[in-house]
């Protein structure tokens, strides 16, 4: 059923807490996790970004809300037991409702939360309650937010790229290619590290790089830019240019897609190819900061633990506190 979004997390979590012991943050967590079923590969699901497992981020949402509701309160770190509030909540809202955002905007400390106010719980009372989109768990987490705005971001930015790079000369495509490569790293920091070949004569070679800096090795570069489908024959025919130049190793650069048959065949022969589509080059563009320039730079913050001088338990508290401090 996948990972459920933090909202859903949230009756699920105070009915762990119900008996009104205080129970670590790992234990409510192993808790759902069998509740909902979840798989090992599930637990250990990673946000786009790669440094926070995505279980672990909506858990510690979920518990964050909920004490800023004060349905739930923790006596110490990493460690939370349920209110009075909380117990009413689990009574009132039955086996078919969810505790969720809209559920909390009832609460003034919890519109404070929201807020970011920090006088009394009065004061917030006229701060909207939670959108119609939030309360229905459509966007999931506020790093989970940011995460997807910022993918979304980048696959307009390539989708951008690739259009350039396609309105320009066959001649500006294949110095693209070599640029791209040498900023991945191939050739190092050798002035001559690559080497246009796009001319009469070439082999069916568009260009040449060093594999590294010592030049051991070279990899041989076809570019084409072109709006249809790379098929099988264009394939074989830098096969056929790699072992004119007895190469071991090529690139199929385009900004186009290839066939299945065309990936079928990259694969199953020697010398070895490998095949990047537009999509792909656009990404590499912007990975590696080819035709593309920063623009805007946010910094997110999280609490500094040493500096407080506590150890890491794995809360997620940190994370938690994103919101806070942005």
């Amino acid at each position: 059923m996948g990972i459920p979004d933090f909202q859903t997390l949230m009756r699920p979590a105070l009915r762990a807490l119900a008996d009104g012991g205080e129970l670590r943050v790992q234990t409510i967590r192993d808790v759902l996790a069998r509740e909902f079923g979840l798989t090992e590969a599930e637990l250990e699901q990673r946000l786009p970004s790669g440094t926070t497992k995505a279980y672990a981020n909506r858990m510690a949402w979920t518990l964050s809300h909920m004490k800023g509701a004060g349905l739930i309160e923790s006596p110490q770190r990493g460690v939370y037991r349920i209110t009075e509030r909380g117990r009413q909540a689990l009574s009132k809202t039955g086996t078919s409702n969810r505790v969720d955002l809209r559920f909390l905007g009832q609460f003034a400390e919890y519109r404070q939360f929201r807020s970011g106010e920090h006088g009394d719980a009065g004061s917030a009372a006229t701060v909207e309650p939670p959108t119609t989109i939030e309360a229905d768990g459509l966007i999931g987490t506020p790093t989970e937010r940011i995460e997807a705005a910022y993918q979304e971001l980048r696959r307009a930015l390539a989708v951008d790229v690739l259009e350039r790079v396609r309105e320009q000369t066959p001649d500006f495509f294949e110095q693209v290619v070599l640029d791209v490569l040498e900023a991945i790293g191939y050739g190092g920091s050798r002035e001559d590290a690559s080497d246009r070949l796009g001319r009469s004569g070439d082999g069916g070679v568009d260009g040449v790089i060093r594999e590294d800096k010592l030049g051991l090795d070279l990899i041989y570069v076809q570019a084409k830019r072109w709006a249809n489908t790379v098929g099988r024959p264009e394939i074989q025919q830098f096969v056929g240019a790699l072992n004119g130049q007895r190469a071991s190793k090529g690139v199929f650069i385009t900004t186009s897609t290839f066939s299945r048959e065309a990936r079928d065949y990259a694969d199953s022969v020697n010398p070895r190819v490998v095949l990047v589509d537009g999509q792909q080059l656009a990404t590499l563009m912007i990975d590696h900061n080819v035709g593309v320039s920063e623009e805007t730079t946010y910094r997110l913050r999280k609490i500094d633990l040493d500096y407080f001088g506590v150890e890491d338990v794995g809360t997620g508290e940190g994370v938690a506190g994103l919101h806070l401090s942005v």
